[in-house]
């Protein structure tokens, strides 16, 4: 189903989501809608969801635009590093979809990110920002260390997303379980889900994680796979800060899967604080051996993405 058949077919059930997007209050008798801003600028590999022809935008860049408009929060989508050297007072939430050192530049020759902007972001999440990574969102900034080991002191960045991409093998469809049943967009989906999907390999887990999908590693095949269940999708609060991950992202059917837009929407919600959910540390009760990861050979150059 492409992606204006299903907005308008299902409306993205939003009636039933019960996740309300309010207004920002900004004085007394003063309120505008919530803005989110999605950047998309990939140092490293660019995934067909946010490669953009022309100045036509993304993919996803669409989808999150239009859920946007559909509950009531605007999305302001960039491939500019140069954003984070202005304000970012006006973002209620800072989504990313990257990859690399995005301080460098890349072959798309888009502006980098400076090192200052990067800890303008860092400080605005810890400062009460909303963050919200997709896919490869945690393939960017990676940890001085060996690929296949989790360091203790991982990278500013990475520390704040809460995990960190090592791998990932053939898409296979595989099966996630709901370890947050009450979570904001996880109500009323059962005890797990089964997709078909590109699925990251990940380290580097924060130990505050609240854990809402576990990827399930039984049955899957290639050997960045053979290894206990890790997290593949969760929550956690950075000092002041909201944050929200996904492994989700690689295909454009996962965008347009109801499923997986009730459980964006929700992590939204959650991440610009128009829900609240209890969220307290629970990796090591359901995935006690997360950090188990075996041993790999040095990660090969990037294919190009797969026919959908």
């Amino acid at each position: 189903m492409k992606r204006r058949e299903f907005l308008a077919g299902t409306g993205l059930a939003l009636a039933g989501l019960g996740l309300p997007f309010g207004t920002r209050s900004l004085s007394a008798g003063s309120t505008r809608r919530k803005k989110g801003l999605y950047f998309t600028r990939c140092a490293g590999f660019e995934h067909s969801a946010v490669k953009r022809a022309g100045n036509e935008l993304a993919f996803s860049e669409k989808v999150l635009t239009e859920l946007g408009q559909k509950v009531g929060f605007d999305v302001q989508c960039t491939k500019d590093g140069r954003v984070f050297d202005e304000g970012l007072d006006k973002y209620d939430l800072i989504a990313f979809y990257t990859s690399g050192d995005l301080t460098q530049p890349d072959k798309y020759k888009t502006p980098p990110m400076s090192k200052a902007g990067k800890q303008r972001l860092l400080d605005a999440i810890a400062g009460g920002k909303g963050f919200a990574g997709f896919h490869s969102a945690n393939d960017s900034f990676h940890s001085a260390g060996p690929h296949d080991e989790n360091q203790s002191v991982p990278d500013p960045y990475i520390a704040m997303v809460g995990g960190e991409f090592i791998v990932h093998g053939r898409q296979q469809e595989a099966t996630l379980k709901v370890t947050s049943p009450e979570f904001p967009g996880l109500e009323g989906l059962g005890d797990s889900l089964r997709l078909q999907e590109e699925w990251y390999a990940l380290k580097n887990f924060g130990k505050d994680l609240h854990v809402t999908l576990v990827q399930e590693t039984a049955g899957m095949v290639d050997p960045c796979y053979q290894r206990p269940p890790f997290p593949a999708t969760w929550v956690r609060k950075h000092h002041q800060g909201r944050v929200f991950y996904t492994s989700f992202g690689h295909r454009e059917d996962i965008w347009t899967n109801p499923k997986v837009q009730k459980m964006i929407l929700g992590g939204f919600a959650w991440a610009m604080r128009d829900v609240d959910a209890d969220v307290a540390p629970n990796i090591c009760q359901v995935t006690p051996d997360a950090w188990e990861i075996p041993k790999l050979p040095p990660p090969k150059p990037r294919a190009k993405p797969q026919a959908k």
